[in-house]
C-alpha cells in the first residue's frame, strides 16, 4: 500500500465531497429568499424541466430511492409548489405537479443559478467539461456497480 492511497488531499472521494458541500452551501442562502432547501430544489428542477412526473420518475432521475423524496415532497406540497394526484388508471402510481406558485418559482431558481456560476469563477467551458467529466465518471461508477451486484 503506497503513502498516497491514505492522503486525504489525494482522493477523489474528498475532493468531490468537498466540491459538494461548497457548491450546497453558495446555494443555501439564496434557495432560502424563495422557500427551498438545495434537495427540494433538485426536485422542483426536474419538474419544471420534464413537467408532471411520478415519485419513482424523479427519484430516478435524481438517483434517489422514491422514499428518499417522499418528505421533500410533503414539505413542497405543503408550501403550494406541487400538488399530489393518484393515477387514474393505477392509484398506486402518484403523480407530482407544479401549482402555478410553483412554476413562478422558475426564474427566480434560474437567476439564483446564475449567481452560483458567477461565484465558481469558471469560465463557461471549464464547467461545461467538468460537468461531463463528472457525468462520465458517475455513469462509469453506475455501469460497474451494475456488473457487480
Amino acid at each position: 500500500m503506497s503513502d498516497r492511497q491514505l492522503k486525504l488531499d489525494d482522493q477523489l472521494c474528498f475532493a468531490l465531497y468537498a466540491a459538494t458541500n461548497a457548491i450546497t452551501r453558495a446555494y443555501k442562502p439564496r434557495l432560502e429568499l424563495i422557500g427551498l432547501t438545495y434537495p427540494q430544489y433538485l426536485v422542483m428542477m426536474t419538474l419544471w424541466q420534464h413537467g408532471a412526473l411520478n415519485i419513482r420518475q424523479i427519484g430516478k432521475r435524481l438517483k434517489l430511492p422514491a422514499n428518499g423524496i417522499t418528505p421533500m415532497l410533503d414539505r413542497l406540497e405543503e408550501a403550494g409548489f406541487i400538488t399530489r394526484m393518484r393515477d387514474r388508471r393505477d392509484r398506486r402510481i402518484v403523480n407530482i405537479e407544479l401549482t402555478p406558485r410553483g412554476a413562478e418559482l422558475e426564474q427566480q431558481a434560474a437567476n439564483i443559478q446564475l449567481a452560483v456560476v458567477c461565484e465558481t469563477q469558471m469560465q463557461e467551458g471549464a464547467l461545461n467539461s467538468l460537468r461531463s467529466e463528472l457525468q462520465a465518471l458517475t455513469e462509469k461508477l453506475e455501469t460497474e456497480g451494475e456488473t457487480t451486484d
